[in-house]
């Protein structure tokens, strides 16, 4: 087990700079393990989703979205943030983004892993779900008033030129990849 008492950073004063409807932003002013003094911008995010959903021809369902921060149209797995009250069952989460980003429901949800995605300034803890047995659903939940959203099936091959290509360029989507790679090794 590694040691954690010498390389802890106490705080001595958080300064809230920002509370939003997705993120807070603080500033702690912190006693670093040597004695100094430091300065740490934290963000403070409730969680997230992400869905590795396969159709009915082995194909990876991919939702295509305008990134604000990237300012460009990328692919990504479907994915979402934990809304209050489903904080201690994200697969209630991720099985609502499912539904409402690809009209799809799946049988069932197998947790695979869970993953800080930028440690040194955000706790964003990400759950990733393999749903299995999907099925289109008739009427499905309604996408998110500002999302603009469009489906697509890639192949593995396809996800890979996507991704050399940087069209997919986001952890949790390369991360979907690996892990199609690798149910296909024995294959």
């Amino acid at each position: 087990m590694l040691e954690y008492e010498q390389f802890e950073e106490k705080t001595i004063q958080r300064k809230e700079i920002y509370h939003g409807a997705i993120i807070d932003v603080a500033v702690d002013d912190v006693h670093l393990p040597d004695g100094n003094i430091g300065k740490r911008e934290l963000v403070f995010h409730p969680g997230g989703v992400g869905i590795i959903a396969f159709d009915e021809k082995d194909r990876l369902l991919l939702v295509k979205q305008f990134r604000k921060p990237l300012e460009k149209v990328i692919l990504e797995i479907p994915a979402g943030k934990i809304d209050p009250g489903e904080k201690q069952a994200p697969e209630i989460t991720a099985a609502r983004e499912l539904e409402e980003e690809t009209g799809y429901r799946a049988e069932r949800l197998e947790h695979l892993t869970s993953m800080y995605l930028s440690p040194g300034f955000a706790n964003e803890l990400l759950h990733i779900y393999h749903a299995i047995n999907i099925k289109k659903v008739e009427q499905p939940l309604a996408q998110d008033e500002d999302e603009v959203l469009e489906l697509y099936a890639l192949t593995l091959a396809e996800a890979k030129q996507a991704m050399s290509d940087q069209v997919i360029c986001d952890a949790k989507t390369i991360y979907a990849i690996q892990y199609w790679e690798s149910m296909n090794k024995g294959k």
